[in-house]
């Protein structure tokens, strides 16, 4: 009786431990941004969750799938561009899965394929531009980049939200010769900036001379006032040409004085 209830006791022992095995295999969790596919027998069932759900031990396997955006770096690729020039390009490619039945049953690993899609189409589409459009039309080529990627993606239920290029490296020389090419065209600017304000400068003298030769009172206006400003600074010397416009009267006066003594001491003369 004793062999009976111990044989017994083993027996519930053993169903107990396989049943909390099997409960064990059955409950499944799955969080809320993940989703969890599942295949019976090696086919595809259904995509469940999130939440708790149950699911045939042994026979149903479940494969857990993460609808967060993920944010993938691409390690720095050697890139040639049309016009010639070896630069060295890192991005960030931004994407997400929507269909997580299509990303476990149409690619085997689905972040390593998208990372290497993003690598070949980066040195791709950056070797068709020219460094210009890469340093200055940088929005674009993201944006070109997110389409072609997303294309290639979509049958494996991925969204390539974005991608950014992050860093172009250029070669030393090419560096050198870009500060020297920016410092030249600085130059240039400076130089056409000063031709126009003497163009400028020298316009406008030509018009004041135009009015002061119209106007002669005006250019001894001009005088008083340059010998005012003259005089309003604290200097112990200073000189001040006189224009011979300011004497003439005073030569025309004196030139008639003379003549008209010469007149009244001729006759006494004689």
């Amino acid at each position: 009786m004793e062999a009976f209830e111990r044989l017994v006791f083993h027996i519930i022992f053993v169903a107990g431990v396989f049943i909390i095995v099997l409960l064990s295999q059955a409950i499944k969790i799955v969080q809320e941004w993940e989703r969890g596919v599942i295949l019976r027998l090696g086919r595809f069932q259904s995509v469940k969750g999130p939440g708790l759900f149950l699911i045939i031990p042994f026979i149903d396997r479940m494969i857990k799938i993460d609808l967060r955006v993920f944010v993938m770096d691409v390690p720095k690729q050697d890139v040639i561009t049309r016009d010639n020039v070896p630069v060295k390009v890192n991005a960030v490619v931004y994407f997400q899965v929507l269909n997580p039945a299509w990303a476990v049953t149409r690619v085997e690993n689905y972040v390593a394929a998208t990372q290497q899609l993003s690598q070949t189409r980066l040195r791709s589409v950056l070797g068709e531009s020219e460094l210009d459009d890469l340093l200055a039309r940088r929005v674009e080529l993201n944006r070109r980049l997110q389409q072609i990627i997303d294309e290639q993606t979509d049958p494996w239920g991925i969204k390539v939200i974005a991608v950014e290029i992050k860093d172009v490296e250029l070669p030393a020389g090419m560096q050198r010769a870009m500060a020297r090419q920016a410092e030249a065209e600085r130059e240039r600017r400076a130089k056409v900036i000063n031709a126009q304000g003497e163009l400028q400068a020298a316009e406008q003298l030509a018009q004041a001379a135009e009015i002061m030769g119209r106007h002669p009172n005006a250019l001894q206006l001009r005088y008083l006032q340059t010998l005012s400003e003259i005089a309003s600074e604290k200097a112990t010397v200073a000189v001040v040409p006189v224009p011979i416009d300011l004497l003439t009267p005073f030569l025309a006066s004196a030139g008639e004085r003379i003549m008209q003594a010469r007149g009244i001491a001729s006759p006494s003369s004689d």
